[in-house]
């Protein structure tokens, strides 16, 4: 057992690189990155976008999804328009063919379900949690590092 391997953060790495290769191999028919499957899940379940609202939603920055967005409105996935109200605001729209990927990709997550070993709602519901808190709190940490450092001071690891 090499030294990373007891490390919390080796473990997440691990898990998250190999989970998007898994993703990477089933979406490959489909010429999509696992990050333009992500943008097509939020519009099918969440209607149109602006492009930072997708961006929030996607934790990508600009200079990440600009380009992604040009890519899968090449491919015909979705339409970018700019607000008659105010044009510096651009929303980003499926289009007809975009609508039926959503069909066709449906298998993704069941899949992802049980190439994971997670088939029964309740396990897969905990893990999103704890995975959940875990973001929050390194959020805390990058955003507010004196205060975790502060608390440090206090902590003492289990045996």
């Amino acid at each position: 057992m090499s030294a990373v391997d007891s490390l919390v953060c080796f473990a997440l790495y691990a898990a998250s690189r190999t989970t998007t290769q898994a993703y990477r191999v089933l979406l490959d028919p489909w010429d999509l990155t696992y990050p333009q499957y992500l943008a097509l899940v939020t519009l099918w379940n969440d209607g149109d976008q602006t492009v930072s609202g997708l961006g929030d939603a996607l934790q990508l920055d600009s200079g990440t999804l600009s380009p992604m967005l040009a890519r899968m409105e090449s491919a015909g996935y979705v339409t970018r328009t700019r607000r008659a109200d105010d044009e510096r605001v651009v929303t980003v729209s499926l289009t007809p063919r975009g609508r039926e990927m959503r069909d066709e990709l449906a298998h993704i997550p069941r899949c992802i379900a049980v190439g994971s070993g997670l088939t029964d709602a309740e396990s897969a519901r905990e893990l999103i949690n704890a995975l959940q808190q875990l973001t929050v709190a390194m959020r805390d940490l990058r955003d507010q590092p004196q205060t975790v450092l502060d608390r440090t001071a206090a902590y003492t690891p289990a045996p």
